[in-house]
């Protein structure tokens, strides 16, 4: 791969196809520094459990915008693409090659095609977070939206986060934001190129679940009960992390160590298969590269 002067590079993927390790790999190759798209690797308490890199891959190669927040803030994706913009300048202008890592499927999109500036409003948002963003107000929600804004809700209704935010133009607009939604995706921000991972179903399910056994060993546990004691699950964004919760089911006695390992193996398939979806339809700019 030949590399042009302020050109950056990136690599998106499901969740355990090894990203990571190619990043590294990369950024030793091009004199490059990795820029996380993982909206869960912002937070710190949370290492193990959103894979952060560890200390001595971080001191291999600098890494930007991981643990660098308390998971009681909260990060959305215009705070993100503000942080990740100014990451890509900051790495630029010493020369060196900003490489995007992540699996992170909205925040990749938005910062490599923007987004649209539509109105919002802070005080209603709270409310609408408290009433709906959890499990269990979900079929409230989705029965809302269904009535209220059809469009979106055929497009969001596997993504609570998005239908709240489609609720919150509707009732400020009038309008359903998929008609206010104006950029097609078709043109970049930035001089990019990159590639998608792709692995075999059958292989990437077997690296599921050997990580997630891992990751246990690694003391995630540990680390799910510190967080939690320390208000996880009332956090503004961070309590969506993936594995807390079946973490905390286990704690409390509702099933065994191998049902833990199982339920983790299982929901992060389910992640990956979502993510492979959207990467495909979302973010067709880049070729696949298989594993």
């Amino acid at each position: 791969m030949f590399i042009l002067p302020n050109e950056i590079l990136v690599i998106m993927g499901p969740t355990a196809s090894g990203k990571s390790a190619l990043a590294l790999e990369w950024a030793e190759k091009f004199n490059g520094e990795i820029v996380s798209v993982d909206s869960m690797q912002l937070y710190r308490g949370l290492e193990i459990g959103t894979a952060q890199p560890t200390a001595e891959e971080k001191a291999r190669i600098p890494h930007h915008l991981v643990g660098c927040f308390d998971f009681q803030q909260r990060v959305d994706l215009f705070e993100f693409i503000k942080l990740a913009d100014a990451a890509i300048a900051d790495i630029v202008s010493r020369g060196k090659t900003p490489i995007l890592a992540g699996g992170t499927g909205l925040y990749l999109r938005g910062l490599l095609c923007g987004v649209d500036d539509l109105p919002a409003d802070r005080e209603l948002r709270t409310q609408l977070d408290e009433q709906y963003d959890s499990d269990e107000a979900m079929p409230a929600l989705l029965e809302r939206m269904a009535q209220l804004d059809p469009a979106a809700y055929e497009r969001w209704k596997q993504c609570r986060r998005r239908l709240i935010r489609a609720l919150e133009v509707k009732l400020l607009t009038g309008k359903s934001i998929t008609e206010l939604q104006q950029n097609s995706g078709d043109t970049l921000r930035y001089n990019a190129k990159g590639c998608k991972i792709e692995l075999d179903s059958g292989v990437l399910k077997d690296r599921i679940r050997r990580r997630t056994i891992q990751m246990l060993k690694d003391g995630w546990i540990g680390e799910a009960e510190t967080a939690i004691a320390n208000g996880l699950f009332q956090s503004p964004t961070a309590h969506q992390v993936l594995g807390y919760k079946l973490i905390a089911q286990h704690l409390a006695g509702e099933f065994d160590h191998d049902t833990l390992i199982d339920r983790i193996a299982t929901a992060t398939w389910q992640l990956a298969r979502r993510q492979r979806t959207w990467f495909r339809h979302q973010l067709p700019f880049f070729p696949a590269k298989k594993l």
